[in-house]
């Protein structure tokens, strides 16, 4: 007979989609100041790019064409793009530009194994159910994602279609290329790579460009002789074990042949904090203004915490000025508590810490969380 199913297992599906906002951070900034459209712009640190401890974490295409990329240094992004415009993390606003994305993504029914701010898969057909879902029917899905997506958060995406998560985070870097193609239109924002296209597209390129193999594998193979996927298909198992060890090894083999992982973690995804942000439309320069605009999001954010059952018992504040200098203070509460009176004076006591000598911007207050447990 048969070994059951394990209960606690992941199910796994016929159909994954990968889903990937278009340079997120660049993008979210655009919603608020239309002035950055069309622009090059970097997004890292506090916006400061002569501070060398500093880092790119998201940057424009235009940038890109200009030699930046994620984790470049802020003086070395400078240097290639001079006439950047920097900016630093808003971490709150991002946080609730991904959330309200992934509600959109969630309410097609289908399971969603979030992986980040900008990006997740999607799980379709579970594989213990008939099959009823076509090739067709799935790309049709996808760019029904997308445009609705872009239509409720003005927040553009690209997906890949495969039978596994490595595939189809890869297809996704080939809808991705066609964003910057010449003549390329929404519809190329969906790729689909499975067995029909994956030697022709996938065979000639370096081991690198498969997900997962990092720089020291891709060397490792190289001093081997191996530098494409195809010459890597032709490797015998039994070479690669001998060369990276059992699990290693099994995993290129498979990866190689555009194998990989079909499974989708459905379990809720348990929120660490909640935040609400907001960036004002003239800048605040009264302290009792200010101190009511940080009561003000202390209360919005409050009813969200209670509203899901849950305790506060660390508070943040962030506080953006109007030169863009941005700092966010902590403080634990001195006992987990959803009570307003308790929690505002403790935002108040950060407020006085940050001593706000210039125009506030933006004001963002978070509340960190006790486990549901």
């Amino acid at each position: 007979m048969a070994d059951e199913p394990d209960a606690a297992s992941p199910p796994r599906f016929r159909w994954l989609l990968h889903f990937d906002l278009d340079q997120f951070q660049v993008s979210v900034e655009r919603l608020r100041d239309r002035g950055l459209v069309g622009v090059p712009v970097v997004v890292g640190g506090d916006g400061d790019p002569s501070r060398a401890r500093q880092v790119v974490t998201c940057a424009s295409y235009e940038a890109r064409a200009l030699g930046v990329r994620a984790g470049l240094p802020l003086p070395a992004a400078r240097r290639k793009a001079p006439e950047a415009l920097f900016l630093p993390l808003d971490m709150a606003r991002y946080e609730a530009e991904s959330a309200k994305v992934m509600d959109v993504i969630r309410e097609f029914g289908h399971p969603v194994e979030v992986w980040g701010w900008d990006e997740g898969y999607v799980g379709v057909e579970p594989r213990d159910t008939a099959a009823v879902l076509d090739a067709g029917d799935v790309a049709a899905l996808a760019d029904e994602i997308r445009r609705t997506v872009l239509d409720r958060t003005e927040l553009s995406c690209c997906l890949g279609i495969s039978d596994n998560k490595q595939r189809a985070k890869m297809a996704t870097g080939f809808a991705k290329t066609a964003i910057r193609a010449p003549g390329s239109g929404p519809q190329d924002r969906v790729f689909a790579l499975d067995d029909g296209n994956w030697a022709e597209l996938m065979g000639p390129r370096p081991c690198r460009d498969l997900w997962s193999v990092g720089p020291k594998t891709a060397a490792k193979l190289a001093d081997q002789g191996v530098d494409s996927v195809d010459q890597l298909v032709s490797v015998h198992r039994d070479d690669l074990v001998a060369t990276f060890g059992p699990s290693q090894g099994n995993w290129l083999y498979v990866l190689c042949r555009g194998g990989g992982d079909d499974a989708i973690a459905t379990q809720d995804r348990v929120a660490k904090s909640h935040s609400k942000a907001r960036t004002y439309a003239a800048d605040l320069t009264d302290a009792d203004e200010i101190r009511r605009a940080v009561a003000d999001l202390t209360q919005e954010v409050l009813d969200q915490v209670e509203g899901e059952g849950r305790i506060p018992f660390r508070v943040g504040l962030t506080v953006r000025t109007a030169t863009f200098y941005t700092r966010t203070k902590m403080r634990k509460l001195a006992t987990p508590t959803t009570s307003f009176d308790a929690i505002v004076p403790v935002a108040w006591k950060l407020l006085e810490a940050f001593d706000v000598q210039r125009p506030v911007r933006l004001i963002a207050v978070r509340l960190e969380l006790l486990d549901p447990e």
